[in-house]
């Protein structure tokens, strides 16, 4: 049976072989990438990948969609096209930012990307040389851990709180250090699912005036909510240094791998171009029409709702699932949106080594080590409750619980 130790091992490679770059060497594979390939048995439920609920994919609509821009454009939707992307898209994400959250933008702010992921990989290759600073969160996205340290920064990892980010922390480094860029994902976090509160956002906005540091605010999420309260974004229409990233992965298909970049900084943004033309020339010029067509033919709105109300009842069930099999020492954070719980272990207890014994049981989720910069041995792990059915949720839950309880008593 696989163990914690397979999955977030370094590169075996010595650190003198030359082939190989030292920012590669110095990068380790994203965990979930790989625990995803010993998850797949079908004897084991998973709460380990952040994985939208197939059910929810409109597969029929998108099929429709497919077929009408085919016979509609032809031959474009095969054809290289430009590096922002595909034009009435842009602005109908513009448009979205303008009709939600008041944003002046328009279709020139924004470039078209492989997934937000790849946004993170172009504000790296744009902002960041070798050493530079990098707030983000304690605990942070592992995906932007990994993509940063491609380009070895210097990572600072500030403490999350209830309500976002520790400011009193920050403001310290924010006067100690020159730090380049803030990276946050302000809406139900990754890991987290925790949310900055109104305060806090625009605590972290007066407080960023007074620095030069870049804020990258990563939404994936927003839409999600299972509350009616629509929060303000932290910088984007405020703060200069602003960059903004969406997606499409969570409310409609994570596999057409669309993304975007929306900021109102033009030298940025232009520098995000050159880095992609570098890339990947543009991102795929299909999948945009696809979306395009499938927004302009399908009430969105109405498919969000109703993927809403499906987390919102998937997540209920994970909770009493978990009030009624884990120990009662055990502590959860309780999500309004999104797709991820946060669990803390009593102290004492290694997610890592709860990791190895509930693969025993066919059960598995994420430690909660690959989401902090420095290597630490943590008592947190993170649960998702999207891609399991209310059957798969309730057992897991029940065959996680038994293995802690093991686990308590081996400890106490």
């Amino acid at each position: 049976m696989a163990s914690y130790n397979e999955f977030s091992s370094e590169s075996n490679y010595p650190k003198e072989f030359s082939l190989i770059s030292d920012r590669m060497l110095n990068t380790n594979p994203s965990f979930i990438r790989e625990i995803l390939k010993v998850t797949d048995k079908p004897e084991m439920i998973s709460f380990a990948g952040g994985l939208p609920n197939p059910i929810s994919f409109p597969k029929e609509e998108l099929k429709d969609s497919m077929n009408r821009i085919v016979e509609q454009y032809g031959d474009k939707v095969f054809q290289y096209s430009t590096t922002e992307g595909y034009r009435p898209l842009r602005e109908w994400i513009a448009k979205r930012y303008q009709d939600r959250y008041r944003l002046s933008v328009d279709a020139d702010d924004i470039i078209i990307t492989t997934g937000s992921q790849q946004g993170l990989d172009l504000m790296g290759k744009v902002l960041l040389n070798k050493g530079d600073k990098i707030c983000l969160e304690k605990p942070g996205y592992l995906g932007a851990i990994q993509a940063f340290s491609l380009y070895e920064p210097e990572f600072m990892a500030i403490s999350l709180l209830e309500d976002g980010i520790d400011l009193e922390e920050l403001e310290e480094v924010l006067e100690l250090y020159e730090v380049k860029l803030l990276y946050v994902v302000p809406n139900f976090q990754n890991p987290t699912g925790l949310t900055y509160s109104r305060q806090k956002r625009e605590e972290l906005c007066a407080l960023l005036e007074r620095f030069n540091t870049v804020l990258i605010e990563d939404d994936p999420y927003s839409d999600l909510s299972f509350e009616e309260e629509e929060l303000p974004y932290i910088g984007a229409g405020k703060l200069a240094n602003s960059v903004l990233f969406g997606s499409i992965s969570k409310i409609i298909t994570p596999g057409l791998r669309l993304g975007w970049i929306c900021t109102k900084n033009k030298e940025i943004l232009e520098q995000a171009a050159v880095a992609k033309q570098a890339s990947d020339l543009h991102s795929n010029i299909f999948s945009q029409y696809l979306i395009y067509d499938y927004i302009m033919n399908n009430d969105l709105r109405k498919h969000i709702d109703e993927i809403c109300k499906l987390y919102k009842e998937q997540s209920e069930v994970m909770l009493n699932a978990i009030k009624k099999y884990f120990p009662k020492e055990v502590k959860v954070t309780r999500p309004k949106g999104g797709m991820f719980m946060w669990a803390e272990l009593p102290k004492g207890m290694l997610s890592a080594e709860l990791f190895d014994m509930a693969l025993q049981e066919n059960v598995a989720f994420v430690p909660g080590d690959p989401f902090y910069t420095k290597e630490e041995k943590v008592n947190t792990l993170r649960l998702n409750y999207t891609n399991s059915d209310a059957t798969m949720i309730e057992e897991g839950i029940k065959r996680l619980g038994k293995v802690m309880r093991i686990y308590l008593g081996e400890k106490e």
